[in-house]
């Protein structure tokens, strides 16, 4: 139904549906997709860009899809995954139960619409081990795993006739007046910028599925793909609740093209060079760090499968040494880093020998008939898709170094939700990597799984029990007038600051270099509270600092605010770990005049501690309010151990009882 409504001098289109979806990556087309499956027809999918979600454009040497074990000897169970999804610390155990539980449907549905996960002549899909997994779990189609996912769920989609409203931008998760739940949205219709009369749409929806993907805007050095920036500011505007914030997950990736650099093209042992910022002045400057050849080599190898940050690895020669050293190259010497696939490492003078290599390199690269060679030609044995890969987007690795950084790739926090991925803020279901369901260690993969399950929990419980008509366009706008009209009024303030030289992107890159000093991976609370006061100070008078060129930058603008917003709140989030004496841990370093230096002679700044235990049996809550920014802790919800006595559970599920708070 499409109906419009006027709001102050504004006429505005209203889109009447029982549930949008936001976002068209992996997770919002399964839960458009299963929404109409599970008979919920009145559904409507609303994105930014078709083209523009992580899943669709990132990946590694090998993505990998985390699953309950479905091959060889080794038994696994629902409650063993759960266990080990758990064991990574601040995560609930009943959502980890129920992401085990729903782990082979959501796995065997991808399989069903036509991704082709590898199985053997038996049958059996085969799979391999991750990191953080004790279980042969993960398995993958080659880099571009979570693409194919989206690919044939889009599919599946469009096949339905499900419609999709493509370049709509939120601006506002619209609640009732009590913020107890949500009622509807508020976009930019990005289509129709010039045209005042088109130029804001309103959904009125029962529901809203939220899948949104992480906060990549507000890192400057990313992984992400430049396209997607996050929606989160706008859900903690509404009143949703922020869970485990502080854990974010960092590693080396390529600059030119984001891609993350792990799998094989860590273990076939590329050169890491650094150069002058006019790229002269080129050095091996690992042996600079390293006692000998077998320590450095063996840390770039098991730098493959070792890939995020850890502060637990930083010792003693670990894998993740190598982060830290790239990071006082590029931070702290001001030099420019690259991976060199075309020579091999060096020590001392002397080319690489493969007898310097540990007993577990050596045995990885015999078995894989790659003991010859330079990298690149290690890698064409080992790996052919990720040269291909690099060279489809005008990267030749065999002519060519490789630009690199240590860089932002994934939020384990993000919005909560419990095991209907319901939010705090009734009918707003977070889904996908915008949910934080994952604690401080998570196995590689288990996000993508995560975003099938939730999506697929959130269109359960959607079909049976939020299946009631949306507001009408005047009961909408009694609920949400203020709302709405507040968001009108920015955009007409921005729309009357405009200049022939905008400046945007000037504090989008702002906002990026201080969270990349102070809140990625590497962190103080000095550097913490200083960013904090600087975003509160840009939040504070936005309208004056955003100079835009036109109404083209309109929606630059939002995001921006969007961006700005999710910055401060995550900035709150690590303060206040902090000063609760909160130390390394995760994928983050935390500064430590107490603790101990990765190395004599490096900077104060990489002196640390690890946090043990401290804190992982509780989590981070974290609650927006009109600038007033709080958090609390919580213990974390233990495993659930019920006794599931079939005919109770048959009884309870032919009822609809399963569904009961």
């Amino acid at each position: 139904m499409n109906l419009e409504i006027k709001v102050g001098k504004h006429q505005l289109q209203v889109h009447c549906f029982n549930t949008v979806v936001v976002g068209s990556g992996a997770a919002g087309f399964n839960a458009a997709d299963k929404l109409y499956n599970y008979g919920q027809k009145n559904i409507a999918l609303v994105t930014e860009g078709l083209n523009m979600g992580t899943s669709r454009n990132t990946g590694s040497d090998k993505q990998t899809y985390y699953k309950i074990n479905l091959s060889g000897k080794e038994p696994d169970s629902v409650y063993d995954m759960a266990q080990t999804l758990f064991n990574g610390g601040s995560m609930d155990g009943d959502v980890a139960l129920v992401e085990a539980a729903l782990s082979a449907q959501c796995f065997f549905n991808l399989v069903n619409i036509g991704v082709p996960f590898p199985h053997n002549k038996y049958g059996e899909f085969i799979g391999y081990k991750t990191d953080h997994d004790p279980r042969q779990r993960a398995s993958s189609v080659g880099p571009l795993t979570s693409k194919v996912m989206v690919e044939r769920l889009q599919e599946q989609v469009t096949a339905k006739g499900i419609p999709i409203f493509d370049g709509y931008q939120v601006v506002a998760v619209l609640t009732d007046k009590e913020k107890t739940r949500s009622v509807g949205l508020l976009t930019l219709n990005l289509n129709a910028l010039a045209d005042e009369s088109k130029r804001f749409v309103l959904f009125s929806c029962t529901n809203i599925v939220y899948a949104t993907g992480g906060p990549a805007g507000m890192y400057q050095r990313s992984v992400y793909p430049p396209s997607p920036t996050g929606a989160s500011g706008v859900a903690f505007e509404a009143g949703v609740i922020g869970k485990n914030l502080t854990e974010s997950q960092y590693g080396i990736a390529s600059l030119k093209f984001r891609w993350n650099l792990s799998g094989t093209y860590q273990q076939v042992l590329p050169r890491y060079v650094s150069t002058n910022q006019d790229g002269r002045d080129a050095r091996e400057f690992l042996q600079d760090y390293f006692p000998d050849p077998q320590k450095m080599l063996d840390a770039i190898f098991l730098k493959g499968y070792q890939w995020p940050f850890d502060p637990r690895k930083v010792l003693n020669y670990g894998s993740s040494l190598i982060d830290i050293l790239v990071y006082h190259e590029m931070e702290v010497k001001g030099r420019r880093v690259f991976l060199d696939y075309r020579h091999n490492p060096t020590w001392q003078g002397k080319e690489l020998d493969f007898s310097w290599l540990g007993e577990e390199s050596y045995a990885y690269l015999k078995n894989s008939d790659a003991l010859f060679g330079t990298p690149v030609e290690r890698l064409a044995k080992m790996n052919e898709p990720a040269i291909e890969l690099y060279r489809n987007n005008g990267i030749d690795l065999y002519s060519e170094p490789l630009e690199i950084g240590v860089c932002a790739q994934h939020n384990n926090g993000g919005l909560i939700g419990n095991i209907w991925w319901e939010s705090n803020l009734r009918h707003f279901f977070p889904v996908g990597e915008v949910s934080g369901t994952h604690g401080i260690y998570r196995p590689g993969g288990s996000a993508l799984n995560s975003g099938q399950v939730g999506s697929t929990r959130a269109a359960q419980y959607i079909a049976r029990r939020y299946r009631e008509e949306p507001l009408s366009a005047e009961d909408l706008l009694e609920e949400a007038s203020e709302q709405i009209a507040s968001k009108l009024e920015m955009a007409e303030r921005l729309l009357e600051n405009t200049s022939s030289v905008g400046d945007l992107p000037e504090l989008r890159r702002e906002v990026g270099e201080l969270i990349d000093r102070s809140a990625a991976y590497i962190r103080s609370l000095d550097a913490v509270q200083s960013a904090i006061k600087r975003v509160e100070g840009m939040l504070k008078n936005f309208v004056s600092l955003s100079r835009l060129k036109g109404v083209e930058d309109l929606g630059y603008a939002f995001k921006n605010y969007d961006i700005f917003l999710t910055a401060l709140v995550y900035l709150k989030a690590i303060e206040d770990y902090l000063q609760k004496g909160g130390k390394s841990r995760g994928s983050y370093l935390v500064t430590d005049a107490d603790g101990k230096l990765p190395l004599p002679g490096l900077p104060e700044m990489f002196r640390f501690s690890l946090a043990g235990d401290y804190l992982s049996d509780q989590i981070q809550l974290v609650s927006f309010n009109n600038r007033d920014i709080k958090c609390r802790w919580v213990q974390v919800k233990p495993i659930p151990e019920e006794d599931n006595w079939f005919e109770t559970v048959w009884e309870d599920y032919r009822e609809n009882r399963i569904m009961d708070d």
